[in-house]
């Protein structure tokens, strides 16, 4: 199978894609691929790009050599004055599109989304892990809120992804101690799907991503509608959605096919529509 190379603009971010999977690569391994200038504005594009991108059918969000994500660069943030002065309106303002562009979009996306974890997953790395709809974590990995460690309040939706996830009292404490928590923990509290061996997580995540992206992708982007419309609905108004979705993907041709295969014993060839 060809693996295609993508071209992110930086050699802080990779993308590949190989068997209607994208897998995007944080690449910043000696700074525990920390969110940089250079790679966070690479990551925003890859996630649109590959979102849009018809030959994807799942998008796996890892990083390289021994960490997921560390969040922010703490040691870039004692040099933050500004060379000319922004205000307080405009740094609000820009913050908020940076993190629509980041995680707004990542949930967006209408593809299944994969995080593997191999390590330290914290601050704004961690919101990235949560906003993929599964993550995948190595043994060694652990996850810390950390915002409270250095005077921050969070942010890229972190507080709105640890409250659905694993409610509003352990969002609480997550938020406050940023305690370090190991894999299992993770587990335990609903923040990661599966735990791997070390040497199985690359493995065990491209086998997924490549399971969800060879499967009936419209059906899975309104499987999404509908768990996302659930968040926010009471019960009627989830089943009236389901409803309608229910009955759009009964015309496609990717259920017909479904349907045939099962009659024929084999596995399906979805096509997507």
């Amino acid at each position: 199978m060809t693996t295609r190379s993508v071209d992110t603009g930086t050699d802080e971010l990779l993308c590949e894609i190989e068997e209607r999977v994208a897998t995007i690569t944080l690449n910043r391994p000696n700074a525990r691929n920390a969110l940089s200038d250079r790679l966070t504005p690479a990551l925003r594009r890859m996630i649109t790009q590959c979102g849009d991108d018809a030959s994807v059918g799942a998008i796996l969000i890892t990083g390289a050599g021994a960490a997921f994500c560390a969040g922010g660069d703490v040691k870039g943030m004692g040099d933050a004055a500004p060379k000319t002065e922004i205000s307080f309106e405009d740094r609000v303002a820009n913050l908020r599109v940076k993190q629509r562009t980041l995680t707004g979009s990542l949930v967006a996306v209408r593809k299944p989304t994969i995080a593997a974890l191999p390590g330290p997953t914290a601050g704004a790395g961690m919101a990235i892990a949560l906003a993929c709809d599964i993550r995948i974590a190595a043994e060694s990995a652990f996850m810390s809120t950390g915002y409270a460690r250095i005077g921050l309040s969070g942010d890229y939706g972190i507080a709105w992804l640890l409250t659905r996830l694993a409610g509003p009292s352990r969002a609480r404490e997550l938020m406050f101690f940023s305690e370090r928590l190991d894999a299992r923990r993770c587990e335990a509290l609903g923040l990661v799907n599966r735990v791997v061996p070390d040497s199985e997580l690359r493995a065990t995540a491209s086998a997924l991503a490549r399971q969800l992206a060879q499967g009936p992708t419209s059906a899975f982007s309104r499987i999404k509608d509908n768990l996302d419309h659930a968040l926010m609905s009471d019960l009627l108004a989830s089943m009236d959605q389901e409803a309608e979705n229910m009955v759009l993907a009964a015309r496609t041709s990717d259920h017909k096919e479904a349907v045939r295969a099962f009659v024929e014993k084999r596995q399906p060839t979805f096509a997507g529509n």
